[in-house]
């Protein structure tokens, strides 16, 4: 059961990550909010150093170099296209706006990490910002009022790749009250997304 729910969560996450860098160039946008973009990449930067100078040889690891390497292009997508999606007085600035939101995440980040260890640390900071991650992610379709560079297997994988972590981490290997209350928040907000994607304009209706 362990290992099934670590492969959901790894094969939907990256499922994820391929279908917002497919978006984000299709549609000439970023499809990963801002914030939740600076989280993402800071957490995996930080648990991939970690984890090649205290345990290589766990696949997890190389997975979180994967995850590194495609956020990395999810960046790119934001620096090449960001410009557009935010306010007027903000547009000249967009890439300080980015170095802003990843020096703060870098700071979470590292909070986490340093107070808490590499591992119950990995695991907290990851529901916290997966739980903020889903609540951006509505916010940032109600104020595009498009799904510019989302799709659906976009929101179907992260929901079911944070639901298999959220009953793995808060039920099986041991009973979490934060793990369960934070998963919960992003199972809610990842539905309501869902539930109500089809609302709003489609990508070919708004697409610059």
């Amino acid at each position: 059961m362990t290992l099934t729910l670590q492969l959901i969560s790894g094969i939907c996450w990256s499922l994820v990550y391929v279908e917002l860098i497919r978006g984000g160039f299709r549609d000439k946008t970023y499809g990963m909010p801002l914030f939740a973009i600076a989280l993402n990449f800071c957490w995996e930067f930080l648990y991939t150093g970690d984890g090649f100078l205290t345990a290589p040889a766990d696949p997890q690891t190389w997975v979180n170099l994967v995850w590194t390497l495609l956020d990395s292009v999810i960046l790119v997508t934001f620096f090449k296209y960001g410009r557009r999606e935010l306010p007027a007085i903000l547009q000249r600035h967009h890439v300080w706006v980015m170095l802003v939101a990843l020096i703060t995440s870098a700071g979470f980040q590292f909070g986490f990490y340093l107070e808490f260890g590499a591992h119950w640390g990995g695991i907290y900071s990851a529901f916290t910002q997966n739980a903020i991650m889903s609540i951006l992610f509505v916010v940032m379709v109600i104020t595009r009022n498009s799904t510019r560079g989302l799709s659906k297997l976009v929101l179907y994988a992260k929901w079911l790749g944070t639901l298999a972590p959220t009953i793995l981490g808060g039920l099986i290997e041991q009973v979490d009250v934060f793990v369960l209350i934070a998963g919960g928040i992003s199972f809610a907000f990842d539905l309501l997304l869902i539930a109500t994607f089809d609302r709003f304009p489609s990508r070919d209706a708004t697409t610059r």
